[in-house]
């Protein structure tokens, strides 16, 4: 049997899968609901008191609270080819699942409330000048635009007055991009226009998973003028690095011209590894480098491993650093579930969707990630974050997780 007949057979398996999914799909729940746990109420009841309110020991499904009459919600027209519909659960063959995920489902809720406090936002352990976010009630958000040189904008840390709406898109389409997608960032503006930001893709015939990352959706080589960072994973995907575009001071790079430009490591994401294989929403932490008073970011070039955020962060060295993390689902006692609220950003529940908060200070989002179609997702941001930290960090979530499923 040739490559070309086994690849057909795989994808004539794969239609058959995905009809019988869609007909359990139009089988489960009145109004196109999804069962969100198989944990029943009177199995929650009979537990003790004391396990009902561990959020954190929860090993069963999330849902995901989206009201869909907020101001910024959108519906958008799911734009599925043939080739995506069959690339969606190849498992086998090494690409990532992103159906619609048992372990999470959309509710309907009451209207939102509003996520504005008075309150600083402490990030950091210390009582230093980098600690400290302000946030004003009498200095309302406003939506973030590209200010200035592309480069220097995805580069700079969010204006803290700012809060930037994008959209992620993945393109699958051709022979390989089920395999290695590419993903392109767009900041939304008003009456749907929206502006290129940075495109990434993965690379081939890395040991390990190796985004790049570039201001120019046509060029995403190394060596391009446009490249301007890179995600890169460890063997199991449960740790990622994030970089700006400069030589790597740990190797012995003897090319002079970027001797002026050592590489900076912008963030490190860490995923819980799930070695007991319950299923239930991924848990993430995120370390990026401290603030100045200047609201500029700290830089980190480590010249030795010992140096690099993960072994810092291992090494609970958080000296000028900020630790974040995704915010912990609540129950919700009239669905008899638990939920997170997206303010109508996200309209389709997945496992990847998630918000990144600081333990200080779970109401001021510092960024949030969730599906609104098949191949298209949101991504909202704000102070400290830049653009390509969010974006990176919005890659690792797509990456396949060996021990995080």
């Amino acid at each position: 049997m040739t490559s070309l007949d086994l690849r057909q057979q795989k994808l004539e398996q794969q239609r058959q899968l995905i009809a019988l999914k869609q007909k359990q799909k139009r089988q489960t729940g009145a109004g196109g609901m999804v069962q969100a746990s198989n944990i029943s109420s009177a199995q929650r009841n009979s537990r003790s008191a004391a396990w009902q309110h561990e959020v954190h020991g929860y090993d069963g499904t999330l849902q995901y609270n989206m009201f869909p009459g907020t101001p910024d919600s959108s519906t958008l027209p799911e734009n599925r080819t043939m080739e995506s519909e069959l690339m969606t659960d190849m498992s086998t063959e090494g690409i990532f699942y992103d159906g619609a995920d048992e372990e999470s489902s959309p509710v309907i809720q009451s209207p939102t409330e509003t996520l504005a406090c008075a309150s600083p936002l402490r990030v950091a352990p210390s009582d230093g000048p980098l600690t400290v976010i302000n946030r004003d009630n009498h200095s309302p958000e406003l939506e973030g635009n590209v200010e200035g040189n592309l480069e220097q904008f995805v580069l700079q840390p969010a204006n803290k007055k700012m809060h930037y709406k994008c959209r992620i898109t993945r393109d699958r389409k051709g022979m390989d991009r089920g395999f290695y997608p590419t993903y392109f960032l767009h900041l939304e503006r008003d009456y749907g226009k929206k502006i290129f930001l940075l495109a990434g893709r993965k690379r081939k015939r890395s040991k390990t998973s190796n985004y790049l990352i570039s201001t120019d959706p046509t060029d995403l080589s190394r060596g391009g003028e446009a490249f301007i960072g890179k995600l890169r994973s460890n063997l199991l995907g449960t740790q990622f690095t994030i970089y700006d575009s400069g030589y790597s001071q740990l190797k012995d790079d003897k090319r002079e011209e970027r001797r002026s430009h050592p590489r900076q490591e912008l963030a490190a994401v860490v995923y819980e590894t799930n070695v007991l294989g319950f299923k239930g929403p991924r848990k993430m932490t995120v370390i990026i480098p401290g603030m100045t008073p200047d609201e500029r970011r700290v830089e980190i070039c480590p010249r030795d491993e010992s140096e690099t955020l993960l072994e810092r962060w291992k090494a609970k060295n958080m000296d000028n650093l900020i630790e974040l993390h995704n915010k912990t689902p609540v129950w919700n006692d009239d669905t008899q579930s638990y939920v997170l609220n997206f303010h109508g950003r996200v309209t389709q529940a997945s496992v990847k969707n998630f918000q990144v908060v600081h333990e200080t200070d779970v109401d001021y989002v510092v960024m949030q990630f969730g599906r609104v179609a098949e191949d298209v997702f949101t991504m909202d941001y704000r102070f400290p974050l830049c653009a390509l930290q969010a974006f990176a960090i919005a890659l690792s979530s797509f990456d396949s997780k060996l021990a995080c499923e």
